[in-house]
């Protein structure tokens, strides 16, 4: 494929120190050729509220929704917080899962991960991301759970300084592009069959 990947980044913590913000800058900042990773942040995004939902949407959830439909996938960073994913993130894909039965997530591929100081790195989280993404019917990426224990010390100067862990990451990126490419070869050919 010759033509611009287009890869959302979503962090579902406001920390200005983030190490969820830090690993995907670090994404960003690895990706060659026609792949490009945006980070769109979620601090303006109100609490879900359908009474403002529809044509009432607020400008930033319409901004975030029409962010979702312009790329090509979306790559998602989860903090743990006692043992869930943020309400931060939650509450995005709340936003995003609407109207019912038209999430601009539904077919679009997407792939997760959690980092967390605890060795465990945000194993629990990583599993209500994808319940959650499960339930909107994103195209969840077959790749194993990316989860980055002790981040703490994985970080420095703003950006994943592990190799392991970046190496893991950056494979599941891989993966997230490959399936981006056959969701756009399906799509091309379901636009042209053949006569």
């Amino acid at each position: 494929m010759t033509a611009t990947i287009n890869i959302l980044g979503l962090s579902g913590s406001l920390r200005q120190q983030s190490a969820h913000t830090a690993i995907l800058n670090t994404v960003a900042e690895r990706l060659t050729g026609q792949v490009r990773l945006t980070l769109h942040g979620l601090e303006s995004i109100p609490p879900y509220n359908e009474d403002y939902d529809g044509v009432h949407a607020p400008q930033a959830v319409s901004d975030l929704r029409a962010a979702v439909a312009a790329a090509d996938g979306v790559l998602i960073g989860s903090p743990e917080y006692n043992h869930g994913m943020s309400g931060v993130l939650k509450n995005a894909l709340d936003w995003l899962s609407r109207p019912h039965g038209k999430s601009v997530l539904a077919g679009l591929p997407v792939l997760g991960f959690t980092a967390s100081p605890a060795f465990t790195g945000g194993v629990r989280a990583h599993q209500q991301l994808n319940e959650t993404l499960w339930a909107v019917r994103a195209a969840l990426v077959v790749y194993p759970q990316i989860v980055i224990g002790d981040v703490h010390r994985k970080i420095e100067h703003g950006r994943l300084a592990d190799g392991a862990a970046r190496t893991f990451l950056l494979d599941g990126i891989g993966a997230l592009i490959e399936q981006i490419n056959q969701a756009t070869k399906e799509k091309i050919d379901g636009d042209n069959p053949r006569r």
